[in-house]
């Protein structure tokens, strides 16, 4: 999988600018593709940037200390893809957040907030049954920021956003698999109408319940996914 990048422009500071271009190439990755190529290519990244490497391993070394990358000895670079039990954890923690996020938007959020996340919800569900998921799962991914921001914490937020790249990648790859995207148009419809009833205890425990069906459905199917896998190595 070749990452998506162009060259910089000279608009910005030069390491912002790669950082945030690099951050943004992950984000689209689908990392936890089974088939995904997680190894960075220092040269090729230089290239299609347009840059020397030496800004570009400045940004590299950033994105590694923040949990995006690893840098393996006498292998490379690899986009860091967390263990399932790791994953299972980080969605009980967004599960978390995002309920509080909810309860907080029930009281908090003004009607125009509302309706933006009505509107962007039905403007997207149609998508949940075409054939461009990619598309679905960036405005799913959009409806649950829009929750955190409605609910008015910033910290809550910031949290939240550290957990972003690999809940996006989860929420991604999970939205293909047993007919997950159109039970979440289902879900996203009674979350919102729980926040228009401005019902905070009702909001909380539907975004609660929503992320927590994530999370039984990548402890089953990838667990079982990574049994197989293991076993097809052992044979």
């Amino acid at each position: 999988m070749v990452m998506k990048l162009s060259p910089i422009p000279t608009n910005q500071t030069l390491k912002d600018q790669i950082y945030g271009m690099l951050r943004t190439a992950i984000i689209e990755m689908n990392i936890y593709d089974e088939g995904a190529d997680l190894r960075l290519d220092e040269r090729t990244l230089s290239e299609q940037l347009g840059i020397s490497r030496t800004p570009l391993r400045e940004a590299l070394t950033r994105l590694e200390q923040e949990g995006f990358l690893e840098v393996r000895a006498r292998k490379g670079v690899f986009v860091l893809r967390k263990t399932l039990d790791e994953i299972l954890d980080m969605i009980i923690a967004w599960a978390a957040l995002e309920s509080m996020a909810a309860r907080m938007s029930a009281v908090n959020a003004t009607d125009g907030e509302i309706a933006a996340l009505r509107r962007h919800a039905m403007g997207n569900s149609a998508s949940s049954a075409g054939a461009d998921l990619g598309e679905y799962s960036d405005a799913n991914i959009r409806f649950h920021q829009m929750i955190l921001e409605m609910g008015g914490c910033k910290l809550l937020k910031d949290m939240a956003e550290s957990l972003f790249v690999h809940m996006y990648a989860v929420r991604r790859r999970a939205l293909e698999e047993n007919d997950r995207a159109a039970n979440s148009v289902v879900d996203h419809m009674e979350i919102i109408e729980a926040i228009e009833a401005r019902s905070p205890e009702l909001a909380s425990r539907l975004v609660r319940e929503h992320t927590m069906r994530l999370h039984d459905h990548v402890r089953t199917v990838w667990s079982r996914m990574d049994a197989r896998a293991e076993g097809a190595l052992k044979n």
